[in-house]
């Protein structure tokens, strides 16, 4: 079929991802993104190595996201994100500012992290007081504290799996259930932390439920990304990226006589197991 009054395919904006080997949530960074902009995603080296405080050092060295950015740099992208948390927190605030550094300087471009987009996402916000949820062990869970306090945020509760592998593997259901835990103290906000956990559809369903904004690792990633290029990320009922969100649920503190706190209270729905 000659199709050739069409003039080709639409003109794409270009967002480089750097993400660990083990990244296995390709599709959902897509499901952030608007229809004008693609994804280039490229891969640190394997290493023999579980989820642990040294995985995360290993695959956030400066010479590796070098080398990623420069493989990046032949398809031209506007802006470079690393997509991984314990990557970016386990150098601290000092360290996840050299990480970008190291990576603008290779590819002569702008450059974030999963760590430095959730400070951002926070401020944006105005969350200085949250709870945490995460796949990881107690150390690498101490790791993210003790970034985030660094940085000025206290945490008011956490909740984790203890995993060290196939992190993708964890159902929405199990998600809800740690938030549940980890809220207690009535934080501003919630973070899920973790590229590798899967949050796209469990977003509002929490933010509906808890009455506060829930961030997770991929979402921050996508939107600091895509605002660095002026574009904005598609997200619906997401109180970071939908104002209507945040005018609405997401805003409410808990009033435990109120009709929607009692709504809240009703079982939630159930969450089908996600195929990624």
């Amino acid at each position: 079929m000659d199709v050739s009054f069409l003039g080709g395919p639409l003109p794409q904006r270009g967002i480089g991802v750097v993400a660990p080997f083990d990244f296995a949530l390709d599709r959902e960074l897509w499901r952030w993104v608007p229809d004008d902009v693609s994804l280039h995603l490229t891969r640190t080296p394997f290493v023999p190595v579980e989820v642990s405080l040294h995985l995360a050092r290993l695959v956030s060295e400066h010479e590796t996201l070098r080398e990623a950015v420069r493989a990046l740099s032949a398809v031209s992208p506007e802006v470079v994100a690393y997509a991984c948390t314990s990557g970016s927190f386990v150098g601290g605030v000092a360290g996840e500012r050299a990480m970008s550094a190291a990576m603008r300087q290779s590819g002569e471009l702008p450059a974030l992290t999963t760590s430095g987009a959730l400070l951002a996402a926070l401020d944006e916000l105005g969350a200085r007081r949250i709870a945490v949820v995460t796949p990881y062990t107690r150390s690498v869970t101490d790791s993210l504290e003790e970034y985030l306090r660094e940085a000025g945020v206290e945490v008011s509760g956490r909740s984790y799996l203890g995993l060290t592998r196939e992190i993708w593997r964890v159902p929405y259901r199990d998600v809800v259930d740690m938030a549940r835990d980890a809220v207690a103290d009535a934080p501003d906000a919630l973070f899920i932390s973790c590229t590798n956990l899967p949050t796209y559809d469990v977003i509002p369903q929490l933010e509906a439920e808890l009455r506060m904004p829930v961030v997770s690792a991929n979402q921050v990633t996508m939107w600091s990304a895509l605002r660095s290029i002026g574009k904005a990320a598609v997200g619906p009922y997401q109180a970071l990226l939908d104002p209507v969100a945040r005018r609405g649920p997401a805003s409410m503190a808990p009033d435990a006589g109120s009709p929607e706190v009692a709504l809240a209270a009703e079982p939630p729905p159930v969450f089908p197991d996600e195929e990624v």
